[in-house]
């Protein structure tokens, strides 16, 4: 068994082995992975954080010892939309975004296995469980970032992706995908029962889940549609604002905090 680490700001990963194939998730900067099976020019790998098989570019594959797997676990992460990261031995910089992990993080100094580099940016620990109001703070952080299918970063997320990084910034590990994050947490009956932190999840008409969403005061919700973004929000679904319309069917309230 074999092991990797992203050190790219962001690596697509695919639903097969194929650059034209569907990005079904992302690695973000830090992050690693199991390799679980070698076609050359593409691995399928399985993501540590969440467990999420997918394939990836060889090309885009760092190794990493398994000793170096343990040795570099933490749960430091970059706080801030966008910062750079210096790498030492080149002298190079490149840009990382929030929710980037920080491998063994220690006086603004990290590493990648081979690769050591430099970071001044701002931090924030993943095992620390904050506030509903830290959490809504970090949300709005994503506004009008583009919605991009698989995406988990402000230049491109979806909604489960949206919703699983704004959680795990704050102290809270969901799944990848919002049918499995539905299984969490305990149901509300009515929608005046909900408050601000809680998750919306919408079905389509064969009853699958299809959005989530997170729950504002005010019958307002922030979710990734498009954009990320504020709409107005009902026992019926999400009504756009823009289209006058209601874009998602309501299927059921989790209160996960």
């Amino acid at each position: 068994m074999s092991f990797g680490i992203c050190s790219l700001s962001i690596v697509p990963c695919r639903k097969e082995p194929s650059s034209t194939s569907e990005m079904v998730t992302q690695l973000l900067f830090g992050e690693t992975y199991t390799v679980v099976e070698d076609l050359v020019d593409w691995l399928s790998v399985v993501t540590t954080y969440d467990n999420y098989p997918c394939w990836i570019s060889a090309k885009q594959h760092t190794p990493l010892s398994g000793k170096n797997m343990k040795a570099l676990t933490t749960d430091l992460l970059s706080s801030e939309l966008i910062q750079v990261i210096h790498n030492t031995g080149s002298r190079s910089v490149f840009p990382i975004t929030i929710g980037a992990t920080l491998p063994g993080f220690k006086d603004n100094r990290l590493s990648t296995g081979e690769i050591d580099f430099s970071f001044e940016g701002q931090i924030t620990d993943s095992k620390q469980k904050k506030s509903t109001k830290e959490l809504i703070g970090t949300a709005y952080l994503f506004l009008n970032a583009p919605y991009l299918w698989g995406g988990r970063s402000p230049f491109g997320i979806d909604c489960s992706g949206f919703v699983q990084l704004v959680y795990k910034l704050n102290g809270y590990k969901l799944p990848r995908d919002a049918s499995r994050q539905v299984e969490l947490g305990s149901p509300l009956s009515f929608v005046e029962e909900a408050e601000a932190g809680d998750l919306a999840f919408f079905d389509n008409e064969a009853g699958n889940i299809v959005h989530v969403g997170l729950i504002l005061d005010n019958q307002q919700i922030i979710h990734a549609g498009g954009s990320v973004r504020i709409d107005r929000f009902d026992h019926y679904g999400i009504f756009n604002s823009d289209t006058k319309k209601y874009s998602h069917m309501l299927r059921v309230i989790k209160k996960i905090i």
